[in-house]
């Protein structure tokens, strides 16, 4: 293993922590851990319960450490992240798919019931409006911040958030009316 100089392992740029952490840099990993690990819960958020997004995290930062040296391009590492999320919620579907639909109520700390109703409509919104609004609405991440980590373009983030938005707004209404 050869040792990263300590100006690659802190650098802002992800590229040189990934080659860092692709010549076994630990550290370097850990870093990239703390900045992708919110897109990561959120794009699984998108497809699975809460309770297994909180579990598949570890998975799918697991995966990518095994799997890193077959990453080619460092600069392509949100959008390979984002791959192995979906394939691991996916594998998980796969392998549990239950009979009839569960409300997650396991162990733990859970959102309140009104959150849990929002995060209900945004698991029911088309995938590419799903993902990008559970990045801003439940992991608190920024236009741009989505954008770059993973590799979507401004634009598609913002038009994905306007008209997420919408849909939410008006399946809030429509069920407010019936109750």
């Amino acid at each position: 293993m050869v040792a990263p100089t300590p100006v690659e392992v802190h650098s802002e740029e992800p590229a040189a922590l990934v080659r860092a952490a692709q010549r076994g840099d630990r550290a370097a990993f850990g870093i990239l851990y703390e900045r992708y690990a919110r897109m990561v819960h959120g794009i699984l958020l998108a497809r699975v319960s809460y309770s297994e997004a909180e579990d598949l995290v570890q998975e799918v930062f697991l995966r990518a450490m095994q799997q890193l040296h077959s990453l080619r391009d460092a600069n392509a590492f949100g959008g390979w992240l984002v791959k192995i999320a979906r394939h691991s919620a996916a594998d998980l579907r796969r392998k549990f798919r239950p009979m009839f639909e569960l409300r997650d109520r396991g162990g733990g700390v859970w959102p309140d019931g009104q959150a849990l109703e929002v995060l209900t409509i945004l698991q029911r919104l088309p995938k590419a409006y799903r993902e990008t609004l559970i990045l801003r609405l439940v992991e608190g991440m920024t236009g741009p911040e989505i954008a770059t980590r993973t590799g979507l373009t401004p634009e598609s983030v913002r038009v994905n958030l306007c008209r997420g938005m919408k849909l939410i707004r008006e399946a809030l209404g429509r069920e407010s009316r019936h109750e």
